[in-house]
Formats: structure tokens, C-alpha cells, sequence
């Protein structure tokens, strides 16, 4: 069932969700999570690259819009704040822009889903994040 937000936002305000950088630093995370498997060799360091982590730690991704959602968010941010390949430049990571926007986008509808099938009257929604470049 598709559900207009333009319908809702006439009715009530919609809730967002909150800092996505907040929440990843909760778990306190090594140099390892972000490398994941498919990137142990790469030569420069990847820690701190919270977007990245849709690709190489997306069961925390995942957690996080949950927590979000179970908390009364109508609406979670792509985990795409640094998305861009500007910022991606400072992690030699320029051509991994496309994944990762495409990884933080299926993760956050997925977790959408899940919630609005479980809650089918309170339907929940996806909106995309680009954060400022660094330059």
C-alpha cells in the first residue's frame, strides 16, 4: 500500500530522525568495521567514513534507522551525509560514491518497510541527506 506524505503532513507534523553521527559513535568502532572484508587492503585509513559503513557494516545501518523508527520517527536521512565524492576524496574512496548512496538508500527503505507492514496505520518514509562538502 502506497501512502502520500503530502495526505499526512495536512493532518499532523511528521517526525524526523535524529543525528546519524551520534549514533554510530555509540558503538564504538575500529579502523576494522570500516574496512569490512572487501576492503583490508586499501591504502589509506577508513575510520570515521560513517557513510561507508552501509557498505561494510550495514546491520549497524540498519539498527540505527530501527531505533529511530521504534522511537516515533515518521521519517528517516539516508546514511548519505558524506556521500558525495568530494567528501569521499579525503578517503580515496571516489568511485565507491555510487554503492554507497545506492546501499544507504535500500537499507533505509527496507528498515521503512518493515515497520510500516508492522504498523501499516502509521506508514514510515525515507528521505535522502547530503551534508555540506569539506572543501
Amino acid at each position: 500500500m502506497e501512502f502520500a506524505i503530502e495526505g499526512l503532513l495536512k493532518k499532523r507534523i511528521l517526525v524526523l530522525d535524529g543525528a546519524m553521527g551520534t549514533m554510530i559513535q555509540r558503538h564504538d568502532l575500529e579502523e576494522s568495521d570500516f574496512r569490512g572484508l572487501q576492503y583490508q587492503n586499501h591504502p589509506c585509513s577508513l575510520k570515521g567514513n560513517n557513510d561507508f559503513l552501509s557498505i561494510t557494516r550495514p546491520d549497524i545501518i540498519k539498527g540505527i534507522h530501527a531505533e529511530y523508527f521504534a522511537a516515533g520517527a515518521d521519517i528517516v536521512e539516508t546514511n548519505t551525509f558524506s556521500g558525495t565524492t568530494i567528501a569521499q576524496a579525503d578517503y580515496q574512496l571516489e568511485e565507491s560514491v555510487y554503492d554507497i548512496n545506492f546501499q544507504s538508500a535500500k537499507i533505509a527503505k527496507e528498515v521503512a518497510k518493515e515497520f510500516t507492514a508492522n504498523e501499516p496505520h502509521k506508514p514510515r518514509f525515507v528521505a535522502g541527506a547530503i551534508g555540506p562538502t569539506n572543501r
